[in-house]
């Protein structure tokens, strides 16, 4: 039995799935961008919230470039997604707490990591489309690999701040506000 082919149509539900991501990927990175600003980590996440965007905005060129229409449906789905993300339990009321930080660095990990399939995926569709660019695919997946890198040393400073001793006020200096 042979895999079922995939026609424009599987493409466009494909790629338009991704965007959405794409979108609540980049409301949560530009926001914990501005939460973090001042912090010893906040030019790192500004650098990954502009990449983030910028991604996006390549994705968002692919599409046109295969002729693919933005499902606006899913790109309010993606922004309403970051922002029911938000209300998550952090073991406190009102305040931000580290369990938060870990948790978002954990979502942009993941978003970070679908998309580097997405390109993959697209690279190797490159073989069989001359409007994809083999080279562009191949530097936004080298670059998916260095921000999977720069979000694993985030997670891992917020992880051990989250476990270490002592009160925390005293953990501040390493993520978190």
């Amino acid at each position: 039995m042979s895999e079922p082919r995939t026609g424009p149509r599987m493409l466009g539900i494909y790629l338009n799935d991704h965007l959405a991501g794409a979108t609540g990927g980049v409301e949560l990175a530009r926001r914990m961008a501005r939460e973090y600003r001042r912090s010893a980590v906040g030019a790192d996440l500004e650098n990954l919230a502009v990449q983030i965007m910028e991604d996006r905005e390549a994705l968002r060129a692919i599409m046109a470039a295969l002729e693919v229409p933005v499902r606006r449906y899913k790109l309010c789905g993606g922004w309403l997604g970051e922002k029911a993300g938000r209300l998550k339990p952090n073991g406190r009321v009102v305040r931000r707490s580290g369990l938060s930080t870990l948790i978002e660095l954990e979502g942009l990990r993941i978003g970070v990591e679908g998309k580097a399939l997405l390109w993959h995926t697209l690279l190797v569709a490159a073989d069989h489309d001359t409007r994809l660019e083999p080279d562009r695919l191949t530097e936004l997946l080298d670059r998916a690999r260095r921000q999977r890198t720069a979000l694993e040393s985030l997670h891992d400073a917020a992880a051990a701040a989250l476990s270490a001793p002592g009160r925390p006020e005293e953990r501040k200096t390493v993520v978190g506000p």
